[in-house]
């Protein structure tokens, strides 16, 4: 059988560059004991691909989440028809023996139980995407009901998640987002307190205006100069998540952004400050996606996916998706 990749050919530098990438079409190996073959049903795109590509000696193959289900199998624990999420990457077919993982990339798990919802829920909300905002919320900022919760990239895949979290626990919920229309999303639909669109904004008065009291928990998506006015409205022994660095994601390496300095709040207000890889937490993954399955279907959650259809559309997601053009989670259906 017959199956595609997408193999990385180039480091990134700024965006990423069709160029950087090759299709490849190659034979699948026959199976030997332990390995399963699997179809790929729907792929992910997200932000880490391109914070991670210079980890991996080029040429590699570009890893990723995607759910699948199992053609065949001569792993007992994962039969025929059994649907999966691995990190299998941008391919349409795959073979992987999960006795042979050397490292924390290599994932697999059956899919959680979606209460019928989409198996791309198990890219986002029930996927990875969730765990990154459950975990890295819940057990970093640990937000107290009454408190001040801000979160950038507020309507991204991640911070929309953030921010819904937030508000079950009882917080006021502040975000920043890229556009008017993801504000309006943001404050209509999703139910945040208060949403600004941080291009059109100043970001230190929005706040006096937002939260007058102080910021006692900040979910980082974004980093820059952003964060640091941010950080500068938070309360005594406030909690800073650090998940991303968006504003770093495009830039050229000889070019990062500065930002000002926030050392002499941090210790003045003694705040908390930690960076995370919710791989930290993978053994407790099933947790987040009951949970968040759970108020998915009693309305607490609203998810929104932004849909691509077809294996040479991959690569056009993932530019969707650092560029900003997506409100939620883009996913690609193969």
């Amino acid at each position: 059988m017959k199956a595609r990749k997408y193999v990385v050919k180039n480091h990134f530098n700024g965006i990423p560059k069709r160029e950087d990438y090759e299709v490849i079409e190659y034979e699948l190996p026959s199976l030997v004991d332990g390995d399963i073959l699997i179809k790929a049903e729907w792929v992910s795109v997200d932000p880490y691909m391109k914070v991670f590509s210079s980890n991996f000696p080029t040429p590699y193959d570009q890893f990723g989440f995607q759910t699948g289900v199992v053609l065949e199998s001569k792993d007992p624990k994962y039969p025929r028809g059994t649907k999966v999420v691995s990190h299998a990457g941008w391919c349409d077919y795959c073979v992987i023996n999960p006795g042979k993982f050397t490292s924390d990339f290599e994932i697999i798990y059956k899919m959680p139980d979606l209460q019928d919802l989409s198996d791309s829920i198990a890219l986002s909300a029930a996927g990875m995407v969730g765990a990154t905002a459950y975990f890295g919320l819940l057990e970093i900022c640990k937000p107290k009901a009454g408190e001040t919760l801000v979160v950038t990239v507020a309507a991204g895949a991640v911070g929309s998640i953030v921010g819904q979290i937030g508000m079950i626990v009882g917080c006021r919920v502040v975000g920043f987002t890229g556009s008017d229309e993801k504000v309006r999303w943001l404050e209509d639909e999703i139910g945040y307190d208060r949403a600004f669109n941080y291009k059109t904004t100043d970001i230190d008065e929005a706040l006096k205006e937002a939260a007058p009291d102080g910021v006692d928990c900040y979910f980082d998506n974004v980093g820059g100069e952003m964060s640091s006015i941010i950080m500068n409205h938070m309360n005594e022994f406030g909690r800073v998540s650090v998940c991303g660095c968006i504003s770093a994601y495009t830039a050229e390496e000889d070019n990062f952004p500065k930002a000002s300095t926030t050392q002499l709040n941090i210790f003045l207000k003694q705040l908390k400050i930690e960076g995370f890889i919710v791989l930290r937490w993978l053994n407790e993954w099933p947790t987040a996606f009951r949970d968040i399955t759970s108020w998915i279907k009693s309305g607490e959650i609203k998810i929104k996916e932004h849909v691509l259809e077809g294996f040479d559309n991959i690569f056009d997601a993932f530019i969707s998706m650092i560029s900003g053009a997506n409100t939620g989670k883009v996913v690609v259906k193969l």
